[in-house]
């Protein structure tokens, strides 16, 4: 631990009850204040403002109600009572003084004119609590006075205590939350309730090493409120916020421990997909090691404008996540407690035994050969194997999470303590995840420090061999689980592997399970430390000093036994490899906030530097030794041949310097100017350097003078340009430095020694350097009906230029190693984002309803030398081409079946040749796309159909009826096709079991998709029936319900017996529903990197979840 970080706590808990009341200067009477005034005749806003600068005093008032108002003094030397007076007779206003706030009220031409009420007090102390609409204490939120600098922050209760004085207004603000003002009355208590306003004007949003007013945005920013996504059940940050921003695509992968894939807009690069992670201000990781419940915000920087600022890691976005801290007052503790059941909500319809049997003899006798032994003499009516039986299983899932929190006027802490675990709906793999946090700070005069840290311990366990998804629908029913018949020297244990009579290539995942071992431990810290220094009340300086260290531990051990028919025989073996990683980031940032009159300018200047090593050590012995049944799982106790290995594969730093400056003038003009400068270490001394700059300017349309839209609360426009950068993961730490493989020996001499040889395995590329990627963007909010309605509109369109690429080069200049990475690709990403929030907050029944949605388009511009004429970059499944969509499919087109014989000679090319000349009726008709009279590879051509989605939307319902509260989350993806994998085996009817609703085409039963059932193996018609074509491919779209969560909040007289403070007790559903055409698991699909992002191979479905919980404090 930090000594920063054990001050922090041993302050926390020695000042906890201490608090410091400052001393109230003598204040004067009105009558007893003079000031100068340069202007006789003037604007009243421009009066005002003059007063402001020239006094200790702040109006509040209503922008609408002084608009136009014009005054006519003289200059000159003037008594304030005297001049409010004269405001007062000429603009037709009262104002009322209450220390150095004077609140401005429209008077009608009716009323009477007041006089001038003025109003001294003194301070006193207030507390109270901040909760959301769900009676949830808001953690963070800020209590400020109106027109003052004077505030404070919630603790992560939601309470507070703020000395103020009698008459001054208290403004209550959070991210995501619609402010509230309250009057400060004789009243010591202050329990507020905020309403959801996910578009809030007023609420402060972290941009990177800066935080502005959600109004002041000029960038393209979404603000994700943390209590919408701690509603769902999830391993990972990405995976809870699914369908809560516009513009951020989530794919998850139901697996215990894994990691849900984030997209920013569209597809950034060829290469890379992920967004950069800053936590606290450290730039980590946050795949699985942030416990969600540790979130007090989360902002995505998603254009230039907001991301530049990061510079050569920002091309794909920036999630910022700031956890929740501890605040002045009592010591508090939070308990939380949420337990659920996990299923796989679609299996795989397959036949049992006796349908296999009947179909499979069906099959042999359809291609004239008798049926294998075991669907005919040899059929054992005993083995029926449910292979999805049994495997799947009900999931388990366990989150509890214990914080204390509270701190003195200078010093406060935060500390909480997790345990999730996840037992899989697959038997045989699990997930468990520790960590303990501490965050504190400590204010002493100008200076403030503090610390974030968290460290967390997770445990994943799994056979890591196979995919069951992949296995369980093709097993044969008609194997055994395990079996005497299959005991041989190679199958110690009978595992049911197929035989020469039942022939499947499938795994057993049975027998994996049993065979295959591995324990995957994962201990890290991350977290930083931070000095704030005042210099003076509008330059503050900050040293920022982050780490980021892991120590991975993982164990393999395989048994004797084979899992798979003609599987080839390994030895027992234990493999264990032990890695570290480090990541240090030192920064220092000046921080500028300064008004000049109607002008007003927040900026940061600062330098960041971040270095990155991991190094590992594998060691593997083979031949275990067995003792009474049991492996003895250490190296050290097998007897065969050893193996070790090491290295470090990663040793790099990026240096940055960086600068935004954001400028303000009459609350109505936005500028923002902001540039990064990076040097990184993976790139050869000249090409280290690239400079990523951007500009963005916003027009608030409703503060001017000749806007006039009564419904139109709030209106203003955004626009952006600007360059960021990327390094995708798989450049190296050397690629541009080339490196000897020293592993060959050669044998020379009358001895016949052996020498050492050595061979340069891989061309290197000199100029390798940054993939830069130009976004432009523009955007419009919106307020109406009194800001009830809240909308967001914005078009983007950004070019990654100079993409980083390895094409083709020939073997014989010296690739076994790979092809040279070169920056020599372009890809477009343009659409639309749309969000939109409505609430009601009126009576005791009170909703909101928000919904978002993004369309995507992404076009290749190029791909660099691929080869002569080449203009794509193909795979095996899709082809990425100039002018289309990145990873279209590309493959064989279908025409339907075949009826008669006269229909396969009548599928002839231009020239009259037969194209199937071995088809036969219920046999698929391809299409002979180059019209040589064949079907070939050369055929393949492109679909029209991306695995990328074209929109996606995102729908949010909350209501609340007094203690009752109900939240339900909608998702939507639709325009996407995938490619599905396990279909195409299934019927592909060779080796395999059977969907149980096929109707394989025949005379009797023409009007059938099925084709004709048969082997293959001597018939060539049957066997292209199967081939990579466009039979296989399917729409992806989907509309899921993905949360439906009902709660209760117990009443606090209930408790107070009991000494709890709030309590409230839930229960939730996930991934209820899903509406989808798509005939596999699960239409969220991962995919198999971005050239095959929709192929279906055995996709790990989402999970259904079933929950309950409750939390507490007290």
């Amino acid at each position: 631990m930090s000594k920063i970080a054990i001050y922090a706590v041993i302050m926390s808990y020695s000042l906890t009850m201490a608090f410091g009341h400052e001393s109230v200067a003598q204040r004067k009477f009105l009558s007893e204040i003079n000031l100068e005034v340069t202007l006789q005749s003037k604007n009243l806003l421009e009066l005002l403002d003059e007063i402001e600068q020239s006094s200790e005093f702040h109006f509040a008032y209503s922008k609408k109600d002084l608009k136009g108002k014009k005054i006519v003094i003289t200059s000159g030397k003037w008594n304030m009572e005297s001049l409010l007076k004269e405001i007062s007779v000429q603009a037709r206003v009262s104002l009322k003084r209450v220390n150095e706030t004077i609140t401005i009220k429209k008077v009608s031409e009716t009323d009477r004119l007041p006089d001038v009420l003025e109003k001294l007090s003194v301070q006193k102390t207030v507390t109270g609590r901040v909760v959301d609409e769900n009676g949830e204490g808001l953690p963070g939120a800020t209590v400020a006075v109106k027109g003052t600098s004077i505030g404070t922050i919630t603790d992560i209760d939601g309470n507070f205590r703020l000395d103020v004085e009698e008459g001054t207004t208290l403004v209550f603000s959070f991210v995501g939350y619609q402010s509230r003002e309250v009057p400060v009355t004789d009243q010591s208590v202050y329990n507020i309730s905020l309403e959801l306003d996910t578009q809030g004007l007023e609420e402060i949003v972290v941009i990177g090493y800066q935080t502005v007013q959600k109004k002041d945005l000029t960038g393209a920013t979404s603000v994700i409120d943390p209590s919408a996504s701690s509603k769902v059940t999830a391993t990972t940050l990405a995976e809870s916020i699914q369908g809560l921003a516009p513009g951020v695509t989530v794919r998850n992968d139901g697996a215990p421990g894994a990691g849900a894939i984030i997209e920013i807009r569209g597809v950034g690069s060829f290469a890379d997909t992920q967004p950069l992670y800053v936590i606290d201000g450290m730039l980590a990781d946050a795949n699985p090691t942030i416990n969600t419940n540790d979130i007090a915000s989360i902002q995505i920087l998603k254009d230039a404008s907001a991301a530049a600022i990061y510079g050569s890691r920002a091309a794909n976005g920036v999630v910022i996540i700031t956890t929740k801290q501890g605040e002045e007052g009592p010591v508090k503790v939070n308990v939380s407690a949420k337990t659920g059941l996990q299923q796989i909500a679609k299996r795989w319809d397959v036949m049992n035994a006796q349908e296999f049997a009947a179909m499979q003899t069906s099959m042999y006798e359809n291609s004239g050969l008798t049926p294998p032994a075991s669907v005919g003499v040899d059929f054992d009516p005993a083995i029926d194997t449910d292979w999805q039986d049994e495997m799947i299983q009900w999931g388990k899932i366990n989150d509890y999470n214990v914080s204390l929190s509270g701190g003195s006027l200078n010093n406060s802490f935060m500390i909480s303590g997790s345990a999730f675990n996840n037992e899989g709906v697959l038997k045989g793999r699990s997930f468990e995840r520790y960590s303990l946090r501490l965050n504190s700070k400590s204010k002493i005069g100008r200076v403030t420090v503090g610390e974030n840290m968290v460290l967390t311990h997770s445990i994943n366990e799994s056979p890591d061999a196979g995919n069951p998804f992949y296995d369980m629908p093709q097993l044969l029913p008609v194997i055994p689980v395990r079996g005497e018949d299959y005991i041989t020297e190679s199958n110690p244990e009978g595992w049911g592997i197929g035989t020469v009579d039942a022939v499947t290539y499938a795994w057993n995942p049975v027998a994996i399970n049993n065979l295959s071992h591995n324990t995957a431990k994962y201990s890290k810290l991350v977290g930083n430390a931070f000095l704030d220094f005042k210099l003076t009340d509008w330059i503050k300086y900050r040293f920022n000093a982050g780490l980021e260290v892991s120590f991975d531990d993982t164990k393999y051990l395989r048994e004797d036994g084979v899992w798979s028919f003609n599987a080839a025989v390994y030895p027992s073996y234990v493999e264990d490899t032990r890695s570290t990683y480090a990541s240090g980031l030192l920064e220092h940032t000046l921080n500028i906030n300064k008004d000049f009159g109607r002008h007003s300018i927040s900026a940061v200047l600062g330098t960041s530097q971040q270095s990155f090593r991991r190094e590992f050590t594998t060691a593997r012995r083979s031949e275990l030794q067995v003792i009474n049944g049991e492996y003895l799982p250490t190296i050290a106790s097998a007897t065969g041949e050893d193996v070790a290995s090491g290295g470090r594969p990663v040793d790099s730093y990026i240096i940055g310097y960086l600068g935004r400056v954001n400028y303000s003038f009459a609350d109505r003009y936005l500028l923002t100017l902001t540039g990064r400068i990076d040097k990184n270490s993976k790139f050869k001394e000249e090409y280290r350097t690239g400079f990523f700059p951007s500009v963005a300017m916003g027009w608030r349309l409703s503060e001017e003078g000749f806007f006039n839209v009564p419904f139109v609360s709030n209106m203003k426009l955004t626009a952006s340009y600007g360059e960021i950068g990327l390094v995708p993961g798989a450049i190296g730490s050397w690629d541009y430095i080339g490196n000897l493989n020293s592993n060959p020996r050669a044998i020379f001499g009358n001895s016949q020694a052996a020498y050492v040889g050595a061979y340069q395995p891989r061309l290197i590329n000199e100029k390798l350097q940054w993939e830069t990627k130009i976004t432009r963007n523009v955007g419009l909010d919106l307020g109406m009906m009194a800001d009830r309605l809240l909308v967001s509109l914005a078009y983007y369109n950004s070019v990654s230029d100079q993409a980083i690429l390895n094409p083709p080069v020939a073997n014989y200049f010296g690739t076994l190693g790979g092809n040279p990475f070169v920056n020599t690709g372009s890809l477009r990403n343009q659409g639309f984002e749309f969000s939109a929030t409505y609430r009601k907050r009126e009576g005791d029944f009170n909703w909101d309803l928000s919904g978002n949605f993004t369309t995507i388009k992404n076009t290749v511009e190029s791909v660099g030398n691929q080869g002569v004429g080449i203009d794509y970059i193909p795979t095996g499944l899709t082809r990425t081409k100039v002018g289309r969509s990145i990873s279209e499919w590309y493959l064989l087109k279908t025409d339907g079946l075949f009826q008669t014989p006269q229909d396969v000679l009548d599928h002839t090319n231009s020239e009259g040749q037969v194209i199937q000349p071995n088809a036969q009726p219920g046999d698929i008709r391809f299409v002979d796309v180059n019209d040589d009279g064949q079907i070939t590879e050369d055929d393949r051509d492109f679909s029209g159909k991306s695995a990328w989605p074209t929109l996606q939307v995102g729908s949010q319902f909350n209501a609340s009826y007094r203690n009752f509260n109900l939240n339900v989350q909608v998702i939507g993806v639709f325009g996407n096709y995938i490619y599905n994998s396990v279909r195409q085996i299934l019927d592909g009817y060779q080796n395999t079991n059977f969907r149980s609703d096929i109707q394989p085409w025949t005379e009797e039963n023409p009007n059938t998709s099925d084709p004709r059932i048969g082997v293959a193996s001597n018939d060539v018609a049957l066997a292209m029936n199967g081939q990579n074509s466009d039979r296989w491919l399917e729409s992806g779209s989907y509309l899921r319900l993905r949360n439906v969560e009902f709660g209760y909040n117990f009443e606090s007289s209930l408790l107070e017996t009991i000494g709890v403070a709030s309590a409230r007790v839930f229960i939730s559903g996930q991934n209820l529903l899903t509406l989808t055409q798509y005939s596999g698991l699960d239409p969220d699909v991962t995919g198999n990197g971005i050239y095959e992002r929709g192929a279906d191979t055995g996709n790990w479905p989402s999970n259904r979840v079933y929950s309950t919980g409750i939390q507490f404090q007290f």
